[in-house]
Parts: structure tokens; C-alpha cells; sequence
């Protein structure tokens, strides 16, 4: 049908003349309700986004001399966040000269990735950034 044939039954209707796909020869139309479409198509949107799992990432940071008690106590809270869904971020420290017993750092995050491996696995292994080791522990999916 023509273009105004189309027109003139949409506003008998009372409703709009979209063009659905403008490129096809010749451009298809659909008489619809354009507010509402848009509507309907917003509240979509917006479910998907509901439905989505942000992950944050938390960091937990100690220092290469950390005493047993503070060392569980950062265990506990990386499970918790582990558990949580999130990922986590572990670094240890390095201050004024104790920079040059690496190996005490690493043998630190060692412990830290035994303690913390019901909840989670290695997601980037220890690596020196700067005057820090830094680890990424994720969370095991729950599947």
C-alpha cells in the first residue's frame, strides 16, 4: 500500500507510522503506538540490567611481618567476600627494608592461597608490582 494510505489509517486510528525496516525496497511500515513501544522496550532494558551480577573486586592488603591472629582475621575476611561473589585483590607490602626478603611476601601469599582455597582459586598468580606482590583470587562457581 502507499505511503499515504498507510498515514491516513494511522491517524484514523489514532496511533503512528513506524518504519521498521527503511532499508528493504520498499521500506516496511507498522502501525503501532510509538510511546508504548518505547515504553515496553525501557522496562526490558531495565529487567536485564535488575537480573545482571555486578563482581567488585576488594582488596586485602598486609604486611610481610603480620602477626597469626591479624593473618586469620584477613583470611576470614577475604572468604567472606570470596563467598560474597567477588573478586579479590591480595597484596603484601614491602616498607622501608624489609623490600629485600621477597620470599618472606611470598611465602605469605602461599599461605594465603591455601587458606582461602575452599572459597576460591588463583585467578592471577603473585607478581612483584613496584614495592607490593599482588595476587587476584576469584571465587569458585557455584556450579
Amino acid at each position: 500500500m502507499s505511503a499515504k494510505e498507510a498515514m491516513d489509517i494511522a491517524i484514523e486510528k489514532d496511533l503512528d507510522l513506524v518504519k521498521i525496516a527503511p532499508s528493504a525496497q520498499p521500506p516496511v511500515c507498522k502501525i503501532m503506538d510509538y510511546g508504548k513501544y518505547c515504553f515496553e522496550q525501557d522496562k526490558r532494558e531495565k529487567e536485564a540490567r535488575k537480573n545482571q551480577k555486578v563482581i567488585d573486586t576488594k582488596e586485602i592488603r598486609m604486611s610481610s611481618t603480620i602477626d597469626t591472629h591479624d593473618f586469620q582475621t584477613k583470611v576470614n575476611q577475604g572468604i567472606k567476600f570470596l563467598s560474597g561473589g567477588d573478586k579479590l585483590k591480595v597484596s603484601v607490602r614491602f616498607r622501608k627494608r624489609s623490600v629485600a626478603h621477597p620470599q618472606l611476601g611470598e611465602d605469605l601469599m602461599n599461605r594465603y592461597k591455601e587458606a582461602v582455597a575452599q572459597a576460591g582459586i588463583v585467578d592471577k598468580p603473585i607478581k612483584m608490582e613496584g614495592r607490593s606482590l599482588v595476587m587476584f583470587v576469584s571465587p569458585k562457581s557455584s556450579k
